[in-house]
């Protein structure tokens, strides 16, 4: 997993509340248990005029026009700009999967669904909760400014704007730990591989017959 610093990147507005994880990745497309690969297909009801399908090549589809991360000044975002309960629905890993394959590594938004917001951190996906008014200033902002850019830095725990105001957030110390040094599940467990070994090697001396190859 990539650790997350100091992220600055395009902010797009997505003003919608309750976005659940089937909008953010329908299930049609949850035939993989590989985390890339569900880019393509984010947001894929509200991106695209037809009806997507598992295997169907994206290029060539007809676009809405009018859905934000279809417009030009938004195709670099990293940073999505989201109103209450984002990820609420069904608990599917793969909505992050889909986000961070996308490029999104910032999520700002009022609340999140508590699954949702727990794996977003385990899948190396940043989710800030801000005071409804700071995030209505945000909307305004980014929806006045082209190429309009927010820093977060998770070690302060600030998102800072263009023109210098920042924003305190909270974050989970154990979290903030994680997210910093790049660990998932796998790289905790691995983080004590040393002494996992040495428990290994003492338990066959001390348990034998629990290590001896059985016979049919």
């Amino acid at each position: 997993m990539r650790p997350f610093t100091v992220h600055t990147g395009i902010a797009a507005p997505l003003d919608l509340a309750n976005v659940d994880t089937d909008m953010i990745i329908p299930k049609q497309f949850l035939k993989s248990i590989k985390r890339t690969g569900f880019g393509k297909n984010l947001f894929d009801e509200l991106r695209y005029e037809d009806e997507g399908q598992p295997d169907q090549e994206c290029t060539g589809r007809p676009l809405r026009q009018d859905f934000v991360l279809n417009q030009p000044r938004y195709q670099r975002t990293s940073v999505l700009l989201a109103r209450q309960n984002f990820g609420c629905g069904s608990s599917r890993e793969h909505a992050p999967w889909a986000l961070d394959d996308f490029g999104i590594r910032v999520i700002i938004a009022p609340s999140f669904a508590d699954i949702f917001y727990n794996n977003c951190f385990k899948n190396g996906l940043l989710p800030i909760v801000l005071h409804e008014e700071e995030v209505d200033q945000l909307f305004r902002e980014v929806n006045s400014t082209e190429g309009y850019q927010l820093t977060v830095d998770l070690e302060a725990q600030t998102v800072t704007t263009p023109s210098g105001t920042s924003f305190s957030f909270l974050v989970d110390t154990f979290r903030k730990h994680c997210l910093l040094k790049g660990l998932d599940d796998i790289g905790l467990t691995l983080e004590e591989a040393d002494r996992i070994r040495a428990y290994e090697e003492k338990r066959q001396q001390t348990a034998p017959w629990l290590f001896a190859p059985r016979s049919l």
